[in-house]
């Protein structure tokens, strides 16, 4: 090694020893800084001693709320699991992260999951998260030809829409758009089976002579959809879960004509929306899985008592929906968990084969699915649960 001394100062092969040292001390605090930054961060994702760790993805809808009431109320008793929950801006993106393999669990409208499932079929349903617990919503230029009953409850899916909606078609050549949270959702279903009973046609693209186009609107932009099509003086309408289309009513954009439930009657409700696990989360981590699905049931039977009783009770559920879902003020999550309409509940959550088939059926004959799953291969029954 070559070293120089110029006026007093040391070199290296021509560099300054002192800012040679000094460099070297700055890279290693720069070193040590990193790697206690990433310790850190290694720690505050390890799952607690003895837990495996069991994500699961969700949409910020009245759907889930016992999946919340679950992680806040009873994620601390789990022995099993370390639960945590990822909010998902839309149902494309849940789909796309889900089918990635990254994430044990997420909560999906049957159809969607259907088509996943046909898509790559890595997981298995292996319950419900609610059931019922979508409805329509029209703006006022539907609503004026109409003689709605003015409680909500007294509203039925009678051929009122349907007529206004032929006679629209027929005096414009144009069909009505309703907006779809996607159009591989429950909703389009229940649309599809409203419409054929009152002798109408549902398309799902632009261009076909049918009453009605269904189009997606993400549930959170639901609101700006019907407003913008009620100032351009055009009829409207959305399906899509609750609270949204209460929130119409709520907030004078519009009303509700009907609910779902009325739609696709079935006993304890029609299938909706679905849990899913992963086939590697099953093997691998099935006691975790178990667990969560009990604390869901559980969290679902918490929410259908404190809608009964109402008080503390109810708002103790509102306070944990609105730590994750600040959106839904509380008049909106009240309105959904209205126990005089029950247009959503969250009881008998096991898996419904029957249920869901009813869905499917309907969903492949009106096109919005290619084709059906065999649900026998679909579902995982041996995560049933009783609470009794």
């Amino acid at each position: 090694m070559r070293i120089n001394t110029v006026n007093g100062l040391t070199y290296i092969k021509g560099f300054q020893l002192k800012r040679f040292k000094r460099i070297a001390l700055s890279l290693l605090f720069l070193l040590l800084f990193s790697g206690l930054a990433a310790s850190k961060l290694a720690m505050a994702s390890t799952p607690a001693v003895g837990k495996q760790t069991i994500n699961a993805l969700y949409i910020p809808l009245a759907d889930h709320y016992a999946a919340l009431v679950a992680f806040e109320r009873y994620r601390d008793k789990m022995k099993h699991a370390d639960f945590t929950l990822t909010k998902m801006k839309n149902w494309d993106l849940l789909r796309a992260y889900y089918q990635s393999g990254e994430v044990e669990m997420a909560f999906v409208m049957s159809p969607l999951a259907m088509s996943m499932y046909t898509e790559k079929p890595h997981f298995r349903w292996i319950g419900l998260m609610h059931r019922d617990g979508n409805a329509l919503a029209i703006n006022d230029l539907i609503y004026e030809k109409l003689r709605l009953p003015p409680m909500r409850e007294d509203r039925k899916p009678d051929d009122q829409v349907a007529k206004v909606l032929d006679s629209i078609h027929n005096q414009s050549g144009k069909s009505t758009v309703i907006g779809m949270p996607h159009l591989l959702s429950t909703h389009t279903v229940v649309l599809y089976r409203y419409l054929k009973e009152n002798g109408l046609t549902l398309s799902l693209r632009p261009g076909a002579n049918t009453q009605v186009l269904a189009v997606p609107v993400p549930p959170s932009k639901s609101l700006a959809f019907i407003k913008a099509k009620s100032n351009r003086a055009q009829p409207a309408a959305f399906e899509q879960s609750l609270p949204w289309a209460d929130v119409v009513e709520t907030g004078s954009f519009g009303h509700v004509a009907w609910y779902s439930k009325d739609v696709m009657p079935w006993k304890y409700g029609h299938v909706e929306c679905i849990a899913l696990a992963t086939d590697e989360s099953i093997r691998h981590k099935r006691a975790a899985v178990e667990e969560v699905m009990y604390f869901i049931h559980k969290a679902g039977a918490d929410i259908e008592t404190a809608r009964q009783e109402g008080g503390e009770a109810l708002d103790a559920i509102v306070k944990i929906v609105r730590k994750h879902i600040p959106a839904h003020n509380r008049k909106a999550i009240t309105a959904s968990l209205d126990p005089n309409l029950r247009v959503i509940n969250y009881q008998n959550l096991n898996v419904d084969k029957a249920g869901l088939k009813q869905i499917m059926d309907l969903a492949v004959e009106g096109g919005i699915l290619k084709t059906g799953v065999d649900i026998d291969e679909f579902a995982d029954t041996q995560f049933q649960v009783d609470l009794k």
